[in-house]
């Protein structure tokens, strides 16, 4: 990942505390997305997610990323370094959902496409 940005997963949400419940993994996304929403709606300064909506640049600041990130992750899949891999997969999902939810989109909208696909 570039130096110049935070990590998404460094900088948004918060962690959760130790007594709280893992979320289960068919449950991840929904969660993310909800967490993405809500950076949208609130804007809280401090947000990596929420300077993704305010930035100068526009939608050309996530698309950057995401171009960005399918980079790391090719080179990393070329070096055949999984734990690289998982982790740039990682951020480009972020991008992606941080992208549907600029465009007006939610899960519902990937998960219909998905469906008539497969």
């Amino acid at each position: 990942m570039n130096d110049d940005a935070p990590d998404p997963a460094d900088a948004d949400p918060a962690p959760a505390p130790a007594d709280a419940e893992q979320t289960p993994d068919s449950e991840i996304l929904d969660d993310l997305f909800a967490v993405i929403e809500s950076r949208k709606a609130e804007l809280p300064a401090d947000s990596y997610t929420a300077s993704l909506f305010t930035h100068e640049k526009g939608d050309n600041a996530v698309l950057e990323k995401l171009g960005e990130e399918t980079t790391e992750l090719v080179l990393a899949a070329k070096d055949d370094d999984t734990e690289e891999i998982a982790h740039e997969a990682a951020d480009i999902v972020y991008h992606m959902l941080v992208l549907l939810s600029m465009k007006g989109m939610d899960l519902e909208d990937l998960r219909r496409e998905l469906q008539e696909r497969y």
